[in-house]
């Protein structure tokens, strides 16, 4: 049987670990071919290698990408155009936290949170427009957090770069419907999911992974924290034409905890 996004063409940026890893391994077993971006030039490529050695030669390839870099953007866009042929789903996954509430956090980290949370965004579809038209229908999927909808006190440059985010999908779904490009725009809300990111939080809080977990778990309603297949499966089927009747949407992956 032909998967469900088979002969999809797709780009996803923080592909090194975690969630854009995820995305990638989960799109590629479902039928696309995959370019894998990250700043960290060897987990890409090792995301890429694994896509391959067990879906076949050429179904997944690797790139340098620092999504705050608008050259980065046209040399990402260029590969996708060489080794894919071209390009039909964009998943914007790279994304960075910073610490301090508004009295403590540094000026210099809210900028570098929102040139990675939402300028690679902004670069990122305007650089793609042009070549997702050309092999419409396309969609493109920006990963948000449930953290863009509810605030913290702790964390306001996160809160504030994840709610543009949001808005900014919706935005971009707009002028794609409207100048008829047979381009969706959608985002991910998750909470918490199992990802390194975990990891160094548990480290920079001096509490054990488990014990983190489990502080985690019970704030949210299913108690349990999400895995990253619970993000790539939301992922797949917006890339997919499953969603064709979706966009300007936000999907909350997030245990229930947007409902209390």
């Amino acid at each position: 049987m032909a998967g469900r996004v088979a002969g999809k063409l797709a780009l996803v940026t923080g592909a090194a670990q975690g969630l854009g890893a995820a995305h990638a391994k989960l799109l590629a077993q479902e039928g696309a071919r995959v370019l894998c971006t990250d700043i960290n030039t060897s987990g890409a490529a090792n995301t890429a290698e694994e896509i391959n050695s067990g879906h076949g030669a050429d179904t997944a390839f690797s790139i340098e990408h620092d999504v705050t870099d608008v050259a980065h953007w046209d040399a990402a866009i260029d590969a996708a155009r060489e080794y894919l042929g071209g390009l039909n789903v964009l998943v914007n996954n790279a994304g960075i936290g910073v610490a301090g509430n508004i009295e403590t956090c540094k000026l210099e980290d809210w900028k570098l949170c929102f040139a990675v949370n939402v300028d690679s965004i902004f670069h990122g579809c305007q650089k793609a427009l042009p070549l997702m038209r050309e092999h419409a229908p396309g969609s493109i999927v920006n990963i948000s957090s449930i953290a863009g909808l509810i605030a913290s006190d702790t964390m306001p440059a996160y809160n504030a770069s994840k709610a543009a985010v949001w808005m900014l999908s919706k935005s971009i779904a707009l002028h794609c419907a409207k100048n008829n490009m047979r381009i969706r725009c959608n985002s991910i809300h998750p909470t918490f999911v199992d990802t390194p990111i975990l990891d160094g939080t548990a480290r920079a809080h001096n509490l054990d992974k488990d014990v983190l977990m489990d502080k985690l778990a019970r704030q949210i309603p299913l108690k349990f924290v999400g895995e990253p297949n619970d993000i790539a499966n939301a992922v797949l089927y917006l890339a997919s034409d499953e969603s064709r009747f979706m966009t300007g949407a936000e999907l909350k992956l997030d245990g229930g905890i947007s409902a209390m």
